[in-house]
């Protein structure tokens, strides 16, 4: 199963003859080459969606001077649309860095779009940090203005668009996922256009098993619940928009529900904690992950599993244990890991925070 994002809304998708109309989040199918398989690629049996739009509006560049697809011709270029923050990206990224490292010096041309999604993924710096933090070494460009996704007709969160030495797109993935299939298409179109590729592919683990995880992402901003997002806020008061308020804490029972303690801001795309600040969430999967910023370099947060503090075998990458509690230093805008399990499972989350920490999302894996 692909899993992503999709900007909020009705989305239509058209460029050449083609025209869809999507309404979900989350796909289970490439659904430009919905018949292929595994075991059936070849260049036959890939469809010809027509030339693709070229690279455009770009505020900044990354690992590269500036690159567009007409002067690419005898490339096979991967046109991948992501955001840092953005987990089911994040996931994919090492099947990219694996492509691009056996096939970059075959032929192919891996150009990854970042396209925000917060306000602080405008940030060439910050971008810049996170190209490093994932060890990406093919070119980055910034579509801040969202010239390039809107060239393409894209709405989603990661996007893949393949396009052959000619120009041409001939295969399409909307979320994350599929990886041998998209391989293959990329081996097809390298030995299409020339170029010889080894006997072997690449192999990077999946890490995730998508039919196990409970909980959907959850973003706690008033102007995105607003906007048609799911209101996850379990308190009978909900949010106060660009106001503080003193929540009582309710029972934290319900499973997928944010319960909030204490004192938090209502920001338009996120919640600050204020003072006394804790927050509940009952939550099912194997890893939970936040989109987070901190007000300055003693920002942290204290998580807790069940009631207790969490155990070695349930820290997160951006954990660590000071005084026998799992405490998490937030900083810049990114995703921080603070749950990571050994199998998957139902668990309640408690973070206290410390004042001026800033959530926008939770995701899961």
């Amino acid at each position: 199963m692909m899993k992503g994002k999709k900007r909020v809304g009705i989305y239509t998708l058209v460029f050449g003859a083609i025209a869809v109309v999507f309404v979900g989040a989350a796909l289970s199918v490439a659904f430009f080459n919905h018949s292929l398989s595994s075991g059936n690629v070849s260049l036959s049996n890939l469809r010809n969606y027509g030339p693709a739009p070229n690279i455009q509006g770009i505020s900044g560049w990354i690992n590269s001077q500036p690159l567009n697809i007409s002067q690419l011709r005898g490339k096979v270029v991967l046109v991948d649309f992501w955001t840092y923050s953005c987990i089911n990206c994040i996931r994919e990224i090492p099947h990219l860095n694996a492509w691009y490292s056996e096939y970059g010096k075959d032929g192919l041309v891996i150009i990854g779009v970042s396209t925000p999604e917060f306000q602080f993924e405008h940030n060439y710096s910050n971008v810049l940090d996170a190209v490093r933090r994932f060890g990406i070494e093919y070119p980055v460009a910034l579509d801040n203005n969202y010239s390039t996704w809107d060239a393409y007709g894209n709405e989603y969160w990661p996007a893949e668009y393949l396009i052959d030495a000619n120009g041409s797109i001939r295969y399409v993935v909307l979320g994350e996922g599929g990886y041998n299939t998209t391989e293959q298409v990329i081996r097809e179109l390298l030995v299409s256009a020339g170029y010889s590729v080894p006997s072997y592919s690449t192999n990077v683990p999946l890490g995730v098993n998508f039919s196990e995880i409970g909980s959907p992402e959850m973003y706690l901003g008033y102007q995105e619940i607003a906007s048609g997002r799911v209101n996850y806020i379990g308190n009978a008061n909900g949010l106060h928009p660009n106001e503080a308020f003193d929540y009582s804490l309710p029972n934290a029972s319900q499973l997928n529900t944010i319960y909030l303690g204490g004192e938090w801001y209502s920001a338009p795309d996120s919640i600050i904690a204020e003072n006394r600040s804790v927050m509940f969430l009952r939550y099912s999967a194997k890893d939970v992950n936040i989109v987070a910023s901190g007000n300055g370099a003693n920002t942290s947060i204290v998580v807790k599993l069940d009631g207790a503090n969490l155990t070695q075998g349930y820290l997160g990458s951006d954990d660590r244990i000071s005084n026998g509690t799992a405490v998490v230093s937030i900083g810049p805008s990114r995703l921080y890991n603070i749950v990571s399990a050994q199998s998957y499972g139902t668990h309640t989350l408690e973070i206290e925070a410390g004042r001026g920490f800033r959530i926008y999302t939770f995701t899961f894996g």
